[in-house]
């Protein structure tokens, strides 16, 4: 594996990046805009960009509570896999949101809505994730959508996704990522249950609770292959820190139906761990997977967050 790219190391930083051309945090930080003034800040990026280093960064010098918007770090569980901040960064600022979700509960952008609304009022707000979704919902509000029932939910996880495609109208189909199961089931799913399809909800989407003019709003923008060695080099750290061992823990409780066992990685350690296939199949399955997922959501971000301010990452 080249060592050109940028390194981590366990023993200081966690998940937080550490360097091997010193100047990547710095110039990260260098185009941050005046954070002086106690608004609140909103950090998107791709997964592994270094959201949690520069969320703890600037709960250090500026102050402020760091707020999870990671759909997949809301869950008790999978700590490392989930790339959760360690205990010693949960211990330097304040943090909220992560892991208070049991890893068997259903979790929705709606329940997370809910539980971010009171932490805006207290010390500034510094949400920090990679789930496009729950900053969409924050920003640009929420459609008041009536919760699946479960039957149609068990109808919809036993459909292809060309079948479940073909369903939705074409305002719907060219509102979501139609590569994405997830995003299609569920506009499946409120048309199976509602009768209306799920623009027609967003069409009635309230005010934001949060409006962009009213915090500052940073995405990182990551240089692809920079991003696809950072990745690759965070899963070997991953492995450093004990994520086979974690998985054993988990594995009597696996079920792939449940909402935290999409976190990237744990289908194929649970395989491993049960035999299915070796590590270097795994390691390399978990790589790729989270490479692509990568690609998802700076398209995400290229689209929907334009006008945010833009901290480019990867060579100079």
């Amino acid at each position: 594996m080249s060592q050109k790219g940028p390194q981590f190391n366990a023993a200081t930083t966690g998940f937080c990046v550490v360097s091997s051309a010193p100047s990547d945090f710095e110039r990260m930080i260098a185009q941050l805009p005046d954070l002086s003034a106690q608004k609140p800040v909103l950090i998107a990026g791709p997964t592994a960009s270094g959201k949690s280093a520069l969320a703890l960064h600037i709960a250090q010098t500026f102050g402020g509570t760091i707020i999870n918007a990671d759909a997949l770090q809301v869950f008790a569980g999978w700590n490392i896999l989930t790339a959760r901040p360690p205990g010693k960064d949960l211990a330097a600022a304040r943090h909220e949101l992560y892991g208070h979700v049991p890893h068997d509960a259903e979790y929705s952008v709606g329940h997370w809505l809910r539980d971010v609304a009171p932490l805006l009022s207290g010390d500034r707000p510094i949400i920090v994730g990679g789930t496009g979704l729950y900053f969409a919902a924050l920003t640009e509000g929420l459609a008041p959508i009536p919760a699946t029932p479960p039957a149609i939910r068990a109808e919809a996880d036993t459909l292809p996704l060309a079948t479940m495609l073909a369903a939705l109208d074409a305002q719907t189909q060219s509102g979501i990522d139609t590569l994405n199961r997830a995003r299609v089931q569920r506009a499946w799913e409120v048309q199976k249950a509602t009768g209306r399809s799920i623009a027609d909800w967003q069409a009635e989407t309230p005010p934001p609770i949060l409006p962009p003019a009213q915090c500052t709003p940073l995405v990182l923008n990551a240089d692809t292959d920079w991003l696809n060695a950072r990745i690759a080099q965070r899963f070997d750290l991953m492995l450093e820190m004990g994520v086979l061992d974690e998985a054993r823990q988990m594995e009597p409780l696996w079920d792939p139906t449940h909402a935290s066992a999409k976190a990237i990685g744990a289908a194929e350690l649970i395989a491993h761990i049960r035999g299915e296939t070796d590590l270097d199949a795994a390691r390399q399955a978990v790589i790729t997977t989270t490479r692509q997922y990568a690609k998802r959501q700076r398209t995400w971000f290229r689209k929907r967050m334009r006008d945010w301010t833009q901290i480019a990452l990867g060579p100079a």
